[in-house]
Order: C-alpha cells, then sequence, then structure tokens
C-alpha cells in the first residue's frame, strides 16, 4: 500500500520528551490533587493503556482538559525538545517522496514547530492541541482539509489512543517502538505496522 499522507504524533513520536512528561506529570499532580509517580511507577505505567493510567493515579475525567492546559503551558517554558534518532531523516526523505505530512498532537503548534526548526516548513498542516482522547476528531480535520482519503492514510504515534483514533477513522494505525508505551503493548493492540526505529517508516 502507498500512503499519501502520513500523520504523526509528536511527543514521545518524533520527539523525546520522556523525562520532560515524567516531570510534568507530577507537577500537574501537585496542583490538581492526584498521585505522584515515581520513576520506577513510571515504567510500570508504560504497560497499561491511556484510560487505565487515568483511572490508576485517580484522576477525575472532567479534569483533563485543565491538566493539558496545564501541561502545554510547563512545555512552553521548558527548553526545545531534542528530536529521535532519525526522526529529521524520515521527514525529509518522505517529503522527498511526495507523501503529504501532518501533526496531530496535545502540544502547541508553536512549540512543535520550534523543536522541528527549518523542518517544520515540511509539514502540510498542524492540527495541534487535542484533547486527551480527541485525537480522532483532529485527524478527521486534516483528511478534510488535504482532501485525502482514509484508506490512503497512516497515523503513528507511540500510545494505545493514536491507535485507537486511527481504527475510528479507518484510517491504518502505526505504532513506534521507542516512545511511552512499551513495544509490547502497542502490539498487543494490533497495529499495521509496529516500528522499531525511524528508519522503517522512509522504507515503508
Amino acid at each position: 500500500m502507498r500512503y499519501r499522507l502520513i500523520i504523526f504524533d509528536f511527543d514521545g513520536t518524533l520527539a523525546d520528551t520522556g523525562e520532560f512528561a515524567l516531570k510534568a506529570l507530577n507537577e500537574a499532580a501537585k496542583k490538581f490533587r492526584f498521585r505522584q509517580v515515581s520513576r520506577q511507577e513510571a515504567e510500570t505505567l508504560r504497560d497499561m493503556d491511556n484510560r487505565a493510567i487515568v483511572k490508576a493515579l485517580g484522576v477525575p475525567m472532567w479534569k483533563l482538559p485543565m491538566i493539558a492546559v496545564y501541561v502545554r503551558k510547563l512545555a512552553e517554558a521548558e527548553g526545545v525538545a531534542p528530536l529521535f534518532p532519525g526522526a529529521a531523516e524520515a521527514l525529509a526523505q518522505l517529503h522527498a517522496r511526495g507523501v503529504r505530512l501532518a501533526i496531530v498532537s496535545s502540544n502547541s503548534e508553536a512549540h512543535i514547530r520550534r523543536a522541528l526548526g527549518e523542518r517544520a516548513a515540511l509539514i502540510d498542516f498542524y492540527a495541534c492541541e487535542a484533547s486527551v482522547f480527541g485525537k480522532a476528531a483532529k485527524m478527521k480535520q486534516v483528511l478534510k482539509r488535504l482532501r485525502v482519503r482514509p484508506e490512503e492514510t497512516l497515523a503513528i504515534g507511540d500510545e494505545t489512543r493514536d491507535i485507537e483514533a486511527a481504527r475510528r477513522l479507518g484510517i491504518a494505525a502505526g505504532a513506534v517502538a521507542w516512545g511511552y508505551a512499551t513495544a509490547e503493548l502497542l502490539d498487543s493492540r494490533g497495529p499495521d505496522h509496529l516500528f522499531r526505529e525511524a528508519s522503517q517508516i522512509a522504507a515503508l
């Protein structure tokens, strides 16, 4: 299958924001009064899907939008996130081959553009500030804006919610083994593609 469009997640997929994520989680826990986690427990959470993590931390669903806004503010104050090895090259190779590129993320467009630097121009459309479980709506927005059919599209992320969002729209789901969720958890959800390194994306 030749994909005309690839929709990327950002945090944990293109950018290595793992250390920041743990720090931001515990800062949010203090402000919104849910349970903080140790580094060891954070590793355990990587084997759980997103809804199970929310439940394990004792976070009421109605607080999620406020937490997301707070974490975005923390991200803006943080330094630019480094890209994973091979991520920049993969974007350049895909663009050169005529594949359209989009980013759907809970992060802000401004932060993502800073992290990508000159590679930000390779992205055809940004659909940012998605709610925790609202990525499907953003992906639908991308399809409409770029006029690409779901069956011609691949969405790549590092969490189970990314796979779920793609499935809702009939989009092929790709998962990366280097992000937040473990490769074993992602593989158990039956993604169409499981990437062990960034070079495999352009090769596909």
